[in-house]
């Protein structure tokens, strides 16, 4: 697989080199899975049903995946028809307008650098719990020192290192689905039970035991469970022949995360109460996968899940450190940072970009002196409510695209990849993204950060007006 250079390699502004495209279909997708399988599926899932019961968990881990892959389908036509670095940006400026498309990609490097943090701090916690004498910041240095090797290292190494690391993820979450399977048909034994439980548990306190209201309050942390799959759009500017490879990646990767994530939810729902299925007090031991094995009897489960949520967790930080140094190399790309920051070195990494993206890792860094939960819970908040945001925008610019190409006196069938049934795919998308990122308001824990997001959303805004304007 050649990642040499060609003339046409990237769009680009003068002031940098282009991006080299060394990436196959294979790693776009583990890319995407990547971004998606963390503490969201590993953590999150249990939340999600002990607060809405196991059948309202399934419903909003499906409408989760529907509005994923809509929105996704409006990203593919973008990606296929502009494969540039930078992408949900750039598209934004074209068809929404400059000041939001700069204000998007501040937006998306916000999400990933926020989550750096989170992702960093969550590791080193769980590394604790194995050598408690260590403090949490020396794992948060060397977890970090990892992560920006990878990155430093090359576009293809990168890609090579996300694939390995999103394998140790997907293999543990089909073993998990299928080990819960035939522990609910009863080819395995389950602890305390004589029989198989088949799927009694499901509905053993009603079909909706919270009333359907835990369903949308919950809709926040089940879409940020599915956000990452984006990075794909990111990618498409880095990846050989985009028109064959992004569609092929939007479609594996969507059906292959609803799978997991409602494969995983059935399991756990089906083998545990549900209100044992939410995280206690005692960190990964009361991760419903740590549970589920444990009862299995499968031995060191817990040291076992252990070691895959820090692989997780530093698959997300690799791929966020990635997406967000790119999003920074766009913006001086065109001239809306200082220059500095779209040098790229011989292999064509962004490498200023890069060293800037590594300082969102020091709210990781603080969080052990200041209240851990507090930290995180409000970094996750402000990580799932910009992505939102983002989405909102991705499925805002397809509209207006296609309807600028028609007015261009095109036809759908002239596009590379086409998002179905026009123009519902691009509405319904905007319309849930909206709903989930008002429901961040609803929760008196994430207002902080609501309003945190509102005002950085405010800043990105004027200051495109006061220092930008006039050079578009």
């Amino acid at each position: 697989m050649q990642s040499s250079q060609s003339p046409n390699d990237a769009m680009h502004q003068g002031n940098s080199a282009p991006l080299k495209r060394a990436m196959s279909t294979r790693h776009l997708v583990m890319i995407s899975l990547g971004g998606a399988i963390g503490t969201g599926l590993f953590l999150g899932s249990g939340e999600v049903i002990a607060q809405t019961g196991p059948v309202g968990a399934i419903i909003a881990y499906i409408l989760g995946g529907i509005i994923a892959y809509m929105v996704m389908l409006c990203l593919g036509e973008l990606a296929v028809h502009m494969p540039v670095s930078g992408s949900f940006g750039a598209y934004a400026q074209k068809y929404i307008g400059p000041g939001t498309g700069y204000t998007i990609t501040w937006l998306y490097w916000l999400t990933w650098t926020a989550t750096l943090g989170t992702e960093f701090t969550a590791a080193a916690l769980l590394m604790q719990e194995w050598f408690p004498h260590i403090s949490v910041w020396i794992w948060t240095l060397i977890f970090a020192a990892i992560i920006f090797g990878l990155n430093m290292s090359s576009t293809r190494l990168f890609a090579e290192s996300e694939f390995w690391l999103s394998l140790v993820k997907v293999v543990t979450v089909i073993s998990f689905i299928i080990l819960g399977l035939l522990a609910i048909f009863g080819v395995l034994s389950f602890h305390g039970y004589s029989s198989a439980p088949l799927f009694s548990n499901i509905t053993a306190e009603g079909w909706f035991p919270q009333g359907f209201f835990p369903i949308f309050a919950t809709m926040l942390i089940v879409n940020f469970a599915f956000s990452g799959t984006e990075l794909i759009g990111v990618a498409a500017g880095e990846t050989q022949d985009p028109a064959k490879n992004v569609p092929k990646a939007i479609n594996a990767a969507i059906w292959r995360l609803l799978i997991f994530f409602v494969g995983t939810i059935v399991v756990i729902s089906a083998l545990l109460p549900h209100e044992m299925a939410g995280l206690g007090g005692n960190g990964v031991s009361s991760s419903p996968f740590v549970t589920v094995f444990n009862y299995i009897g499968i031995p060191h489960a817990e040291d076992i899940i252990r070691f895959v949520i820090i692989t997780a967790l530093l698959s997300a930080a690799n791929s966020g450190l990635y997406a967000a140094s790119r999003m920074m190399w766009a913006l001086s790309d065109k001239k809306q940072l200082p220059a500095v920051f779209s040098k790229v070195n011989h292999k064509g990494i962004p490498f200023v970009a890069i060293i800037v993206t590594m300082f969102g890792a020091i709210p990781g860094l603080l969080s052990e002196q200041f209240a851990p939960e507090t930290i995180f819970k409000n970094l996750l908040g402000v990580a799932a409510f910009t992505m939102v945001v983002v989405w909102m925008s991705i499925c805002l610019s397809q509209f207006n695209f296609r309807r600028q190409w028609y007015k261009q006196g095109h036809t759908a069938k002239e596009l590379g990849f086409a998002a179905p049934l026009f123009p519902i795919v691009p509405i319904l998308g905007f319309v849930f993204c909206f709903i989930t990122g008002i429901s961040m308001a609803a929760d008196p824990e994430m207002l902080a950060g609501f309003i945190g997001c509102l005002i950085f959303i405010a800043l990105c805004y004027l200051s495109y007006y006061v220092f930008y304007r006039k050079q578009n």
